[in-house]
């Protein structure tokens, strides 16, 4: 019977030899690339965590002891030794989150799939064991990538200034995060890796440390003598303890009774201690060690034997954008481009190819990476920043304060808006057009297809004395969506056909076949509806009020929160200009959304075309004073708020 089927919990374990875990490890492997080629998922980051996950499992004891994960997507090896080895709807509704998830399990302790946080999340818990007086351990595993991180290292300060409180973070060094891992900090793990040749370490130790965060000018003076010899310094434990932190390894993260060792040792110190680990991403699969690009850190479905996807996909929105940027590059020489450790995801890939000196990779550092683009745009260039929609999120403060407060022409990218769906709740872009509405100055756009995609992306890049957004939609563009005429600055996509129409229907973004379908539906009830594509939904068009005065009802559909978000605020731009027609906004409710297909999801929500157009229906027949039919309308459940 294979080994991993006898794996309930962790403590079954304990009764493993050291030759029963080396062949448990591959077996784990063996399940995750026939497990997440069928379904896809974070393949390349978890076969390579998979010794040190048995190692942490076998010293620690979960869920007693807080094992923490950063980020989330390298626990899947962790899922199949806490009990959870049904894989084959993993990332689908009803299965197994692709990330760590408290409904799943007790040993998961934080859903984490937002970098950079775990070490603040394990200082938070020493304090309360210290306070409770508890003897539980607290263990972070975060890599080297997530170290790029600011929020790192504040949290490193604060763990630093406590020596006697217990607490084990696990440095996972593979050198990536999407892609290889950049940044003085990065460089210098390389150091740790390789302390021989000092002449090469001295050649490049002056600009190297002089750009690692916190660290660097203290390390720089001990490279002089001001605190010791260069030959204690160059010692892998140079930079960690200087921070008054001790410091394990470096140790083979493959070799589970090194790891062991290291680990208990770890566990025994009455402080806090750092493991510095170093593993292989898609260790023991030949196609993700073959993958330069990242290596499989995520994938779709897979023929497993080779590693090629099952089916071809056609263009999605990033490809679109990214091959207008390297067009706006040959015409442009001041576009510069800016991604915080997602060059490939985010499309940047064929810009950097073409252009390698304009285009800037901050680390997971979207904060730094918002400032540092005010700073290019200061300087006469333009940047253009391209962060997933909910990464945007943390670099709020920067885009109020540094980009929107100082009227700098910096373009915002924002890919994956909307409902992702299946990376789970953490994922979702839903936040983004509720959180810039209320930043002075800003113009954000939501593109409906490829060609528009191109088109505001230019707009944008036009604007120099205030932020631009463009934000689309995850997966495949889907044919062209003509506009019929124009009202101001935004496109008629269906015209009434009579001079007193009963719906207009705003239409944002990646929604307007749907919202066609919603109008075509109408029709049949005898409702006629004029459908627009206000194309940028800050600031409202000026002809907005006008052209939803001629209306009896206006209809927002977007994929974005519905508090505060563009229904929210056309609405009070209708209340600004005296126009009092009744509103009706559609989109996502405000609570956090459980990993499913996307279209699962707007069905779970009621973001469908039948239901909207028989809410729609029911409006328009209560104001008349009668109830019409819903015939030709599908009778769904109603939107849920």
């Amino acid at each position: 019977m294979p080994l991993l089927t006898r794996i309930t919990g962790p403590r079954d374990l304990d009764r493993l030899s050291l030759d029963e875990l080396n062949l448990l490890a591959e077996e784990i492997r063996a399940f995750l690339v026939d497990a997440v080629s069928k379904t896809g998922g974070h393949l390349g980051p978890n076969l390579g965590v998979v010794e040190l996950t048995i190692a942490l499992h076998r010293v620690f004891e979960s869920p007693r002891d807080k094992v923490l994960w950063d980020t989330g997507h390298q626990s899947y090896v962790h899922k199949l030794l806490t009990g959870r080895q049904d894989f084959s709807r993993l990332k689908m509704k009803g299965g197994l989150s692709g990330y760590p998830s408290q409904a799943e399990s007790d040993h998961d302790v934080i859903e984490n799939s937002h970098a950079s946080t775990v070490l603040g999340w394990a200082d938070g818990l020493a304090k309360a064991n210290q306070i409770r007086k508890r003897d539980d351990h607290v263990v972070a595993v975060i890599g080297d990538g997530a170290l790029t991180g600011g929020m790192a290292w504040e949290a490193l300060n604060n763990i630093a200034d406590a020596k006697d409180r217990p607490l084990v973070i696990v440095v996972n060094d593979n050198e990536r995060s999407y892609a290889p891992t950049i940044g003085g900090l990065a460089n210098h793990l390389a150091t740790l890796r390789t302390t021989d040749g000092y002449e090469r370490f001295l050649a490049r130790g002056k600009d190297l440390l002089e750009r690692t965060p916190v660290v660097g000018r203290p390390l720089y003076e001990t490279l002089h003598g001001a605190k010791k010899g260069l030959k204690d310094f160059i010692a892998p434990q140079g930079m960690f303890e200087d921070l008054g932190l001790k410091y394990v390894g470096p140790i083979d993260g493959h070799d589970i009774e090194a790891m062991e060792s290291a680990l208990t040792r770890a566990k025994r110190f009455g402080g806090p201690v750092i493991v510095h680990v170093l593993t292989e991403k898609g260790r023991g699969y030949q196609p993700a060690l073959q993958d330069e690009a990242d290596r499989f850190h995520g994938i779709g479905p897979i023929h497993p034997d080779t590693g090629l996807p099952v089916k071809a996909s056609g263009a999605d929105w990033t490809s679109v954008f990214g091959d207008e940027m390297v067009a706006l590059g040959k015409e442009r020489e001041d576009i510069v481009a800016i991604t915080a450790a997602m060059l490939q995801p985010v499309g940047l890939k064929k810009f950097a190819d073409a252009y390698p000196d304009r285009i800037y990779d901050v680390g997971i550092a979207e904060q730094h990476g918002a400032v540092s683009a005010a700073g290019l745009a200061t300087g006469g260039v333009h940047p253009v920043f391209a962060v997933y929609a909910t990464f945007l999120n943390r670099a709020f403060d920067q885009v109020l304060m540094d980009v929107a407060l100082h009227r700098c022409g910096v373009t915002f990218v924002l890919d994956r808006a909307g409902v992702t769906g299946t990376d789970g709740a953490s994922h979702n872009g839903m936040w983004d057009m509720s959180i810039l509405q209320v930043v002075p100055g800003l113009r954000l756009s939501a593109p409906r297809d490829a060609d528009q995609v191109r088109a505001q992306l230019r707009e944008a890049v036009e604007v120099e004395d205030a932020p631009t957004v463009v934000r689309f939609s995850k997966g495949a563009v889907g044919p062209a969506v003509a506009a019929v005429g124009r009202v101001g600055g935004m496109d008629v996509l269906r015209e009434p056909g009579t001079d007193t129409p009963d719906v207009l229907l705003v239409s944002v973004g990646a929604l307007a076949p749907m919202c066609l379908e919603i109008a075509a539906l109408l029709d049949r009830q005898g409702i006629t509806t004029t459908v627009v594509d206000p194309r940028w939904v800050k600031p409202v068009d000026e002809a907005m009020a006008p052209l939803a005065e001629r209306h009896r009802v206006v209809v927002t559909v977007e994929d974005n929160s519905r508090v505060g978000g563009v229904g929210s605020t056309i609405a009070q731009a209708l209340r600004d200009a005296g126009v009092d027609v009744p509103l009706r906004d559609f989109g996502i409710p405000p609570r956090f959304l459980d990993h499913a297909s996307r279209a699962e999801v707007l069905t779970e929500i009621g973001l469908t075309a039948p239901d909207i157009a028989r809410q729609v229906t029911g409006l328009v027949s209560k104001m008349d004073g009668r109830y019409g039919t819903t015939e030709g309308v599908d009778a769904v459940q109603p939107a849920r708020d």
